[in-house]
């Protein structure tokens, strides 16, 4: 299928222009007009691009690309390193950062709720655009140890808990990623508990001062649902062949 008709079908999806991104949505990097072949990841670090040219990806499909605000425009070292290994071998490489991160059905967030039997009941509106922050409620009340055992047990790793009251969680709101700062916007509706993926030294601090628990439950665990889902919806709508690659990153 035909790169640009493959990115329509994305944008259509995911509704870009929605979001004041910090980065680019959609194609960053032009390879060849076919595309046969997609690899999906969290990152495009330079091992997930080593391995989409040892199996021959016509396009690499991510959640974090290139080209992020104020980050240097030279292309050098690193930068040079990963570029060229693209252009070298005509691959195209399409990000989707927010867009990726709010969709109702495939997303970050809904993946998450999904994977820890949370029921969204609204999403919210911040300042980078609508349904990047959920809110629900947990399946029954938890405890603070009992609900970081689940996101260990469904994400692969310890969560780290910020508690900041004593009792039982059921209100809840989440962001995927780097969303710490979010932490006020879900106290303003009530959550007993936000969990996002990072964590900031300010961030302990105003949960304990607002009374709201925060789990950090890691940025790459809570964000590699979202991207293996759009290249799953992308095989099955377009008959391309997936692949889908998890390059570990503890944090």
């Amino acid at each position: 299928m035909l790169r640009d008709e493959l990115i329509q079908r994305m944008d259509t999806l995911l509704e870009p222009e929605a979001f004041k991104d910090y980065t680019v949505n959609g194609l960053q990097v032009e390879g060849r007009r076919e595309v046969r072949k997609v690899m999906t990841g969290v990152t495009a670090c330079q091992a997930l691009l080593d391995e989409a040219v040892a199996w021959g990806a016509d396009m690499v499909l991510v959640h974090h690309g290139f080209f992020w605000k104020n980050e240097p425009s030279t292309v050098t070292g690193m930068r040079y390193h990963r570029l060229r290994a693209l252009i070298k071998h005509d691959i195209n490489l399409v990000a989707y950062h927010l867009p990726l991160d709010a969709h109702p059905d495939m997303g970050n967030n809904a993946q998450l709720g999904a994977e820890m039997a949370w029921y969204r009941t609204h999403v919210l509106d911040g300042p980078v655009g609508r349904g990047v922050v959920w809110k629900g409620r947990t399946s029954k009340p938890f405890e603070h140890d009992t609900l970081a055992a689940k996101l260990e047990a469904r994400l692969g790793r310890a969560p780290l808990v910020i508690q900041a009251h004593q009792r039982p969680i059921q209100t809840i709101c989440w962001c995927t990623g780097a969303a710490q700062d979010m932490i006020e916007l879900a106290w303003q509706n009530g959550a007993d508990a936000f969990v996002s993926g990072e964590i900031s030294e300010r961030t302990t601090h105003i949960a304990r001062e607002l009374g709201i628990s925060y789990f950090a439950a890691g940025h790459h665990a809570t964000e590699r649902a979202g991207i293996r889902e759009l290249g799953n919806w992308l095989a099955r709508d377009t008959g391309v062949e997936h692949r889908f690659v998890d390059i570990d990153n503890p944090v």
